[in-house]
């Protein structure tokens, strides 16, 4: 009998906590503010701890349920969302939240087997683009151009 009963689980696990604990270090050297007044370090910081979380839950799943095991990596999956959430990074500011965050979605969902662009997506696709845009550039304010320098020329 092996001390690990869920390899995915436990795999995820250590790839959660591993992303949280990193991003954790890096937000402490950003303020932290307050829930009223939102400092840099605030959102990383809760995702992150939030992350670890979920990475010992996971991994207790893991170490305590049977569960599949780990078949391969797909790569294909890794590689897109990486690519997506650096073009993320790298578009926001030349061609504004509004491009930059369909890039995101649309290369994300690129990584699934499943998905297939139809009516029923792009729906999804504006209205969490619509969303985003009023709940974190209008609602809280953070410095997201809607439209980027490129766009405006």
């Amino acid at each position: 009998m092996t001390l690990i009963r869920g390899q995915r689980d436990f795999g995820i696990g250590v790839i959660y906590l591993a992303l949280g604990i990193a991003g954790f270090l890096i937000a402490r050297s950003y303020s932290f503010g307050t829930a009223g007044r939102m400092g840099p370090g605030y959102f990383p910081t809760i995702i992150s701890s939030l992350l670890v979380l979920f990475g010992f839950v996971t991994i207790g799943r893991g170490l305590f349920r049977d569960g599949p095991p780990i078949d391969g990596i797909n790569w294909k999956g890794v590689g897109l969302i990486t690519l997506s959430v650096c073009a993320f990074g790298y578009l926001l500011e030349r061609v504004g939240l509004v491009l930059a965050l369909a890039m995101l979605v649309l290369l994300s969902a690129a990584a699934s087997e499943r998905f297939r662009f139809e009516v029923r997506a792009a729906v999804g696709l504006v209205a969490l683009v619509i969303f985003c845009a009023i709940v974190f550039v209008e609602g809280l304010g953070l410095p997201m151009p809607l439209v980027g320098e490129w766009i405006k020329g």
